[in-house]
């Protein structure tokens, strides 16, 4: 074989994973829950590569004549992070996961970004980007703090209007992110939601 085309489809998940009560992801199938909710939904393209032999996968005929290969994989990594399963992908296994904060940042990495900055902060929680933008998007307008979350995934997420804080500041505040977010704090990604 010269060549294998890898496809990662994140957040396409087909079945909860052995260790998913360690990350509270009891009963998690994403894709297996869409099939149930949306009748008529479908994929022909998974369909022809016989997903429905998957363990786990319900709702799809299976395929006669697959056109690929197919499978289910656990990783063996620890962490339930995105990055966790791209970086075994490439060989790498963690035996530690990415922090991840459902409760928000320590007062002391925050305050270390803050100083950092030069100005306060709006936020530390654990909350989806739309949701967390309207929630605190016109106070961020209006004061020019930049609001700072987290999700269940071991991220440091900074969402600010590019006509209130310019996009090379919105960077340079990511690279100083990543310098503070080192050791425990060593958080999967750090990463920048545009409020238009």
């Amino acid at each position: 074989m010269k060549r294998a085309i890898i496809i990662v489809l994140d957040s396409v998940g087909m079945g909860e994973l052995p260790d998913a009560g360690k990350y509270c992801d009891e009963g998690s199938n994403t894709l297996g829950n869409i099939l149930k909710n949306i009748p008529g939904f479908n994929l022909p393209n998974l369909e022809s590569l016989d997903q429905e032999n998957i363990n786990g996968m319900t709702g799809y005929k299976p395929s006669k004549n697959p056109v690929g290969c197919y499978g289910r994989m656990a990783e063996k990594s620890a962490g339930k992070d995105t990055t966790t399963g791209h970086w075994e992908i490439a060989g790498l296994i963690l035996d530690i996961p990415f922090p991840v904060y459902p409760n928000g940042f320590p007062e002391d990495v925050i305050k270390k970004f803050e100083d950092s900055i030069g100005t306060k902060t709006l936020g530390n929680v654990a909350a989806s980007g739309t949701e967390i933008i309207k929630l605190l998007g016109d106070e961020h307008v209006k004061t020019g703090y930049p609001i700072v979350y987290t999700s269940a995934d071991s991220v440091f997420q900074i969402a600010a209007h590019e006509d209130v804080i310019p996009i090379e500041r919105l960077y340079d505040m990511c690279k100083k992110a990543r310098e503070i977010l080192s050791g425990e704090h060593a958080v999967g990604r750090v990463f920048l939601s545009s409020i238009l």
